[in-house]
């Protein structure tokens, strides 16, 4: 991409953000590199002229959303999607569209802001479903809190 491309695509971002300040600038760069994120799972190809074989949906695309957030921000996950104004799976859809309606993304006729709404829960998926990897022993620490005396 050439600088003026880049800094035309930055101007619009910023447009957006402007336009709808629900979500902070790093919720649309997020969802730039979760899109990439998804499509490379599931095998898109971003330069054919079949639809099928590029298009992600917004089901893959909360999807594919959810999986890298947990890979990126681990336990902390909702903390920062909420430090960016995003609080359900229907605000990934908000900023798609908004991206779509900038230019910076495309969709198909049969998109709609409702194939993100009520995917799931942020609070089960992103805390109740946490699961810490590792060997962690931490056994020893609560020693640390028993009365000696």
């Amino acid at each position: 991409m050439s600088k003026k491309n880049v800094h035309d695509t930055w101007k619009k971002l910023q447009r957006v953000v402007n336009k709808d300040c629900r979500y902070s600038m790093q919720s649309y760069q997020f969802i730039f590199e979760a899109l990439d994120y998804t499509a490379s799972q599931l095998g898109k190809k971003y330069n054919s002229s079949i639809e099928e074989e590029r298009h992600v949906t917004g089901q893959e695309l909360s999807e594919g959303i959810k999986q890298f957030a947990m890979e990126r921000f681990g336990y902390m996950t909702r903390t920062v999607l909420e430090q960016w104004g995003i609080t359900k799976s229907g605000d990934f859809g908000e900023i798609v569209f908004n991206l779509v309606d900038s230019g910076l993304m495309g969709k198909t006729d049969t998109d709609s802001l409702d194939d993100f709404k009520g995917l799931y829960d942020f609070y089960i998926e992103f805390d109740e479903k946490f699961k810490f990897e590792g060997d962690f022993d931490f056994s020893f620490s609560w020693n640390l809190f028993k009365n000696n005396g």
